[in-house]
Parts: C-alpha cells; structure tokens; sequence
C-alpha cells in the first residue's frame, strides 16, 4: 500500500514535466534506505559483539545469516531456507523470536523485529539489552 502511494506519487511528478522533482523524490528515498540499511548493519554489528562474535561479521552478506543463526542456537544449515520463497518469512519469524529470546526479551520484542527490524536491531544493540546464550539451545 505504502510503495504504491510512493509510485504514484512519483507517477504525478513525472506526469507534470517534474522530473527534476521526480529526481528529488527519488534521491530523497534512496537516501532514507541507504540509512536504514546503515543503522541495521550497526545494530548487527553491536548484537554480534554483544554476542562475543566478531562484529564486522555484519558487513558481510549470506555469512552475517550465518553468525546470526549460531548467535540463536539454529543450526548453520538454516541458511538455505532463507532462499526459499514464503519459507524464508517462517524461518525470519522464528529467528526474531529466537533473537528477542537469547536477549531477554518478550515476544511483543520479537513482534518488532519482525516488522520494523532496522528499528528494533539497533535498539536491541545499541540499548542495554544484555545477551544470555542460545535461545534455540535450550
């Protein structure tokens, strides 16, 4: 719903003979993902240190999957099911689950993670949230 009202948006500038206003509107929002994408990779950068991994495990793309299973207790071959289209969303979900568990937190924690994960990333990391273990071990 959301990126359809920003495609229509961007519909209407263009329409008008606004493209240095659709250009604008563009740049604006790469530059909005860009950061979320930097805050993301800071919290995973903090949660891995947290977690006694090194943290620039968390620049790297498919291996910062890997740490963050072994961070919640799954087993390395969970990977491949993040590949797996309508999978990959049953694996994310219990993923955060195992991640707000392995922090101490509840499962309204995980919730946020699900949805708003470059949010509650970087609160998780960079807050007071302490790591206790493998949450998936137990």
């Amino acid at each position: 719903m959301l990126s359809s009202f920003f495609g229509l948006a961007f519909d209407i500038l263009q329409e008008d003979g606004g493209g240095f206003f659709a250009s604008i509107f563009s740049l604006t929002f790469s530059c909005v993902g860009l950061l979320l994408f930097i805050a993301y990779v800071a919290g995973l950068w903090q949660i891995f240190t947290k977690a006694g991994e090194a943290g620039w495990k968390a620049i790297i793309p498919i291996y910062n999957l890997w740490v963050l299973l072994e961070v919640v207790g799954r087993p390395g071959w969970w990977i491949i099911l993040f590949f797996i289209p309508f999978v990959n969303i049953i694996v994310w979900v219990l993923v955060a689950l195992d991640l707000s568990k392995s922090f101490d937190k509840s499962g309204w924690y995980a919730l946020g993670l699900i949805i708003l994960p470059w949010f509650f990333v970087v609160i998780l990391g960079w807050g007071e949230a302490q790591y206790y273990g493998p949450a998936a071990a137990k």
